[in-house]
């Protein structure tokens, strides 16, 4: 019933779980002493006794009552540290492990499911540890120290009472291996529902121009329905545990007093023992009855948590502690897989040099992303080596190595702040002077004038500018960050004509002191590369500078001409 996977997640935390545990058995026996003052109480009541000799029992009462009362109170902020504290350690751990494995951790689990597993899932967690794990330990001690209690009044009622005690966690447990497949199933619903809905809506648009949005519509009303399918499966599951439980506490409660009153009658126990034993009876099933809701709560959660660990569990990309001691880029007999038989890349040899501009292409499917991957550490080669300066990447420093990278692709993300705010997430001490000069570069400068300045607000993901602007304003930011290697993988694929010649000019004048990659489909960009590898099937077919690879009249000149072609058409149709 206790998942061990789970309770290292736990990790210094579990000194909390016992000092709950103790206070909630503290609290117990203050209870069994107010149950005792009130048995004395009505001894005294049926004595007709004088009221000073009350007096002894309202004080005892007194005093347990404000020891339950402290008890109760310590119990539930010793319940919300463990919510707090484990909520605020394991989202700093998925945050983390999130940052760590990159790219890597979207294509291992969805954007919702990532999402939902550290909020949701990590809420659900924490009702597992601060509710369900205490309770457990509770439920266990609580019954035995009422036995010891109540055994000394009557052996009988006690052992009837012991005896039916454990009928609810045999309950629990027969329902525990159904359960754990529903919640399963229901995780998994709600999370394929939720990528379902964010796939919607980031796809709106082309749902409208297509005019999909009613089937997709449908299609979510059917995800909507197989969720409360499950949801109500749950609800049945929970129903069906619920009443076994409540008839098994009632029940045995019943047959504890029953007992007890038969005992009372056979003159075999006095009044005061009869009531105190009726009073108890109760008492025994409380806490297993207690445990046995929580259970339901700790089945979502033990889902979400098995989410969580297999997430905290991925492999990294391996880093080590290095620093970087130059910018030079090397991939020396790479191979790379994704799936572990079809290799993407074969035996590939590159050099990337301090300083100059080094062009990557070939057509789409030969590798050049997973050659980016590769560059900065979200994929690992499965043989072969990538090496930065004199060390290879697994040996550098993830935090230092990353201090000398900037990757620039179609897909970089604009955050939801002013422009500047923007610049600052790069380069913290740049001045207006840097972001207008770096605007400038990119040709963006003008529009950013014309609407707010620097100040101006960008909406999620630059949704309030175009495309090529996004894309621009994403080169100014990196270029601000002035690091030592760029990369810039299709920086320029949704920028006008007149702006990529005036940002590739820049990018060129950047190559003479920084190590310049640059990726594009558009071979003309790539033109005034020092150097160019084609690649072709994930080999490096060809090398050289412009001019040598049109002269050697391979693969890249093919592709070069093409291209030429294919542009004059289109300027003479457009004419």
């Amino acid at each position: 019933m206790i998942d061990k996977d789970l309770l290292r997640l736990l990790g210094d935390k579990k000194k909390y779980i016992v000092y709950t545990v103790i206070s909630m058995v503290i609290g117990l026996c203050a209870n069994l002493g107010i149950t005792m003052c009130i048995c004395q109480a009505i001894r005294l009541m049926l004595e007709h006794a004088a009221p000073g000799k009350y007096m002894p029992t309202l004080l005892t009462g007194i005093v347990a009552l404000l020891i339950r009362y402290v008890c109760t109170r310590c119990t539930a902020r010793l319940k919300d540290s463990i919510g707090r504290e484990v909520k605020r350690d394991l989202r700093a751990s998925t945050y983390n492990k999130i940052i760590c494995l990159g790219m890597k951790s979207t294509s291992e689990m969805s954007m919702a499911g990532l999402t939902q597993v550290s909020m949701e899932g990590i809420e659900q967690l924490d009702l597992y540890f601060s509710n369900y794990i205490p309770q457990f330990f509770y439920a266990m001690l609580a019954p035995v120290i009422l036995f010891i209690v109540t055994v000394r009044l009557d052996a009988k009622v006690a052992i009837v009472l012991l005896c039916c005690v454990p009928l609810i966690p045999v309950s629990i447990i027969a329902v525990s291996k159904w359960a754990k497949k529903i919640f399963a199933k229901y995780w998994d619903k709600y999370t394929a529902m939720g990528d379902y809905f964010l796939d919607s809506v980031q796809g709106l648009k082309e749902l409208k121009i297509f005019k999909a949005d009613a089937r997709q519509h449908e299609k979510m009303n059917q995800n909507a329905e197989e969720f409360r399918e499950i949801t109500m499966k749950v609800l049945t599951m929970q129903l069906a545990s619920t009443t076994i439980m409540d008839l098994v506490a009632y029940g045995g409660a019943g047959a504890g007093i029953a007992f007890a009153v038969r005992d009372l009658a056979d003159g075999k126990i006095t009044v005061m023992s009869a009531v105190f034993l009726m009073l108890v009876a109760v008492d025994f099933f409380l806490p297993l009855r207690a445990f046995g809701s929580a259970f339901h709560v700790a089945m979502n959660g033990v889902s979400a948590g098995k989410k969580i660990i297999s997430l905290l569990e991925m492999e990294e990309p391996r880093w080590g502690s290095e620093s970087v001691t130059g910018n030079e880029v090397v991939l020396d007999h790479v191979s790379f897989s994704y799936d572990g038989k079809r290799e993407v890349l074969k035996d590939v040899n590159m050099t990337f040099p301090e300083k100059g501009m080094t062009a990557i292409v070939g057509e789409s499917g030969c590798g050049k992303s997973t050659i980016v991957g590769l560059m900065n550490g979200n994929l690992i080669p499965q043989k072969g080596s990538v090496s930065v300066g004199n060390a290879k990447l697994g040996q550098l420093s993830r935090t230092d190595y990353y201090s000398h990278l900037a990757v620039v692709s179609c897909n970089t993300y604009i955050f939801n702040d002013t422009v500047r705010n923007n610049f600052c997430l790069a380069s913290p001490l740049a001045t207006d002077e840097q972001m207008e000069a770096a605007l400038k570069k990119v040709n963006l400068w003008k529009f950013i004038e014309e609407n707010g300045g620097l100040d101006k607000s960008i909406s999620e993901d630059a949704a309030n500018i175009s495309g090529g602007q996004k894309q621009r304003l994403a080169l100014a930011v990196n270029l601000v960050a002035d690091k030592d290697i760029y990369i810039f993988d299709e920086a320029t694929s949704n920028i006008d004509i007149e702006s990529e010649e005036i940002i590739m000019k820049n990018i060129k004048v950047l190559s003479k002191e920084k190590n310049v990659i640059v990726i594009s489909h558009r071979l003309e960009n790539i033109v005034p590369a020092d150097r160019i590898y084609y690649l072709e099937s994930g080999k490096v077919k060809e090398c050289g500078n412009h001019q040598s690879l049109m002269e050697a009249k391979g693969g890249y000149a093919v592709l070069y001409r093409r291209q030429k072609e294919l542009e004059k058409g289109y300027v003479e149709v457009s004419a």
